[in-house]
């Protein structure tokens, strides 16, 4: 009867997660980290080849070392593309796995199906899961607690039987849940806890002589040593990634006594987000300072809460187990020690909510003692809440739908959020809306000038060709992140335009220091010299350019012009020829081509490369030479 009821049960959790989620399919990317992880990177969208797995093994891009959630984006772009719905539907399956697991695990654990059923069921389907689930880039999340939960589930099978093979598997599925994200160091401690309960192998103080008691104790850590060297290992590496890539935000800088202020608001407020999930955003705001009797207020709950499950543990040993698998689970992203750049977000939720959701599924049935009664309330309670909660994530999902969507509804339920003003108005200049985005960036840097809506305002000054405002953002830019290439760039692009070429130079200068692999940089830095008449340096920055980048059209188009300008024909018909067989519609190279052969006396291929040119648009050169006879 157990197995019938577990396969309903299953059946269940993947129709009610599908039909929660389901409209995820139908969004878009996202421009926050989706970019960075995806529609931007050359690795990713290169798919699986040997030098993008060796990319994805030795990188500490976006601050972390996760190479299995890098294969996993580079597999679903060489399936899907830039389709998003694809994207998206993966991420879907590996949470409906991920739950999967933990309603095995837990039913295999405490041989108790409907809590362990509820709890999977309330992880599931509440509205905090959304944020790891509808966004693209938090593939990581749902990767690394598929394979989190996966570990826990032969965990419990080989406490059962102690066999080897299930040991190595439950380590090995650790370890490449820690290459997905390194959020799940916590899961050895969580171990500890399940061996307290419901595995019970804590021997109690009963067990004589002592000797063996210790002993039991001592073979308990001992399994655990693997766990706790792959934790520190991990934890190493990315608190390395975090140092060198410099990870700045306003929590940095708070003194000790202040981020455990921050965690215990925090702890709080996550308890409130779950227990009331409204008004949730993709990001909120950091609090600097807090009134000190809301602290204290927080911290009595926290304190009190702790003080009865202590107190409680031998009688209600779930209540211990949830409430500090909450508490330590989230320590790696509470703010006491920085990994991250943001206080508070809703995906950091995703593996501490279990600890809430064990609580409650053990602890609620304690509370009607006639089993009569239990089947009467909880049962439609629980339907009647787990469908709630479907409405509410399924209407959460659709804020995801895209940027604009979703940074407009962070404004509505935040305040002073200038992370959404400053991606709403990416959003905004997306879809040709330069003003609107320029009056949210200025409200981002409004409240606080940081580097994004400085950068993200310049580029839209750029765009109105209002080059001296963005110079001045992209001044601001560079001081308070002296090593920013991109602003470079975009400075010295901007000082080109207004035929300040020496300028430009040295900023692309400086580019070329802090990024000496930078394409774009030595191609414009030759466009500079160019202007300068100094075609010799024009050459070497354009060949620089192609030896980096082999298809780069713009670089040969370029260095062909250079060619000509030096009377080097041959050269420069070479090069307009190698950026014709990489862009066939390329008019300027075939206008150029024209010209250069009409200048060797090349009529037949220089009226043949007019005419082309003109049919693309360019029709000037093809008059000319008509007028003068050379072309019919």
């Amino acid at each position: 009867m157990n197995k019938k009821y577990t396969c309903v049960i299953v059946i269940l959790l993947i129709v009610a997660s599908s039909a929660a989620f389901g409209r995820i399919v139908n969004n878009d990317f996202i421009n926050y980290d989706d970019n960075s992880y995806l529609t931007e990177n050359n690795h990713v969208k290169s798919g699986i080849n040997p030098e993008s797995v060796k990319w994805a093994f030795t990188t500490l891009d976006l601050f972390y070392w996760h190479p299995l959630t890098w294969l996993s984006h580079m597999s679903d772009w060489s399936i899907f593309g830039a389709n998003a719905s694809g994207h998206h539907l993966v991420s879907l399956i590996l949470h409906i796995g991920g739950v999967l697991f933990l309603f095995l695990f837990l039913n295999k654990a405490t041989n108790n199906i409907w809590p362990s059923a509820f709890a999977a069921a309330l992880f599931a389907l509440h509205p905090l899961r959304v944020e790891s689930v509808a966004w693209a880039a938090e593939r990581k999340d749902v990767l690394s607690m598929f394979l989190g939960m996966a570990s826990l589930y032969v965990y419990i099978l080989y406490a059962r039987s102690y066999k080897l093979s299930l040991y190595i598997s439950c380590s090995a599925l650790f370890a490449l849940s820690l290459m997905a994200k390194p959020m799940m160091v916590t899961l050895p401690f969580v171990l500890l806890l399940l061996d307290y309960w419901p595995l019970r192998r804590w021997p109690g103080k009963n067990i004589a002589p002592p000797q063996s008691r210790n002993r039991l104790l001592g073979n308990i850590w001992k399994e655990k040593i693997l766990f706790f060297l792959l934790t520190i290992i991990i934890s190493v590496v990315t608190f390395w990634g975090q140092k060198k890539f410099g990870v700045v935000a306003s929590i940095t800088d708070l003194s000790i006594s202040e981020r455990v202020m921050n965690a215990v608001t925090s702890y709080v407020s996550y308890l409130g987000k779950i227990f009331w999930p409204l008004d949730l955003a993709v990001f909120y705001p950091f609090e600097q300072a807090l009134p000190w009797q809301q602290i204290l207020i927080f911290l009595l709950i926290l304190t009190t809460i702790t003080i009865l499950v202590i107190y409680f543990i031998k009688r209600f040993p779930f209540l211990f187990v949830g409430w500090f698998w909450y508490l330590g689970t989230l320590i790696p992203v509470i703010g006491l020690v920085q990994v991250t750049t943001q206080a508070m977000a809703d995906r950091f939720t995703y593996l501490p909510s279990i600890g809430i959701a064990i609580m409650l599924s053990w602890g609620i049935p304690l509370l009607f003692k006639r089993e009569d009664l239990r089947k009467k309330v909880l049962f439609p309670s629980a339907i009647a809440l787990l469908f709630v909660l479907t409405i509410l994530t399924w209407r959460q999902c659709g804020y995801w739908k895209n940027s604009f969507a979703l940074f407009s509804h962070a404004l509505r339920v935040t305040k002073n959020n200038a992370q959404a003003y400053n991606n709403l108005g990416l959003a905004l200049f997306a879809k040709g809306k330069i003003n609107e985005a320029i009056n949210h960036y200025d409200t981002a840097i409004r409240l606080i000038p940081d580097v994004l809506p400085y950068y993200n305002r310049g580029n839209a000054y750029i765009k109105l060709n209002q080059y001296q405002r963005a110079i001045e953002d992209f001044n601001n830019v560079i001081l308070l992140k002296p090593d920013c290439a991109a602003a470079y760039y975009n400075k010295g692009t901007a000082y080109y335009k207004i035929n300040q070429y020496q300028r430009a130079i040295e900023d692309f200068n400086n580019v070329i220091i802090l990024q000496p692999d930078y394409v774009e940089a030595y191609n414009n830095r030759g466009l500079a010299y160019g202007r300068l008449a100094n075609f010799h340096r024009a050459i070497a920055d354009f060949n620089k350019a192609i030896r980096l980048k082999s298809d780069f059209i713009k670089a040969y188009y370029n260095r062909g012009l250079a060619f000509a300008e030096l009377g080097h024909y041959q050269k420069a018909i070479e090069d307009f020829s190698k950026a014709i067989n990489l862009k066939s519609d390329y008019a300027k190279a075939y206008y150029n081509r024209a010209d250069v052969y009409l200048k060797q006396g090349n009529k037949t291929s220089g009226c043949r490369d007019a005419q082309k040119a003109c049919e693309l648009g360019y029709c000037k050169l093809l008059e000319s030479a008509k007028s003068k006879g050379y072309c019919r």
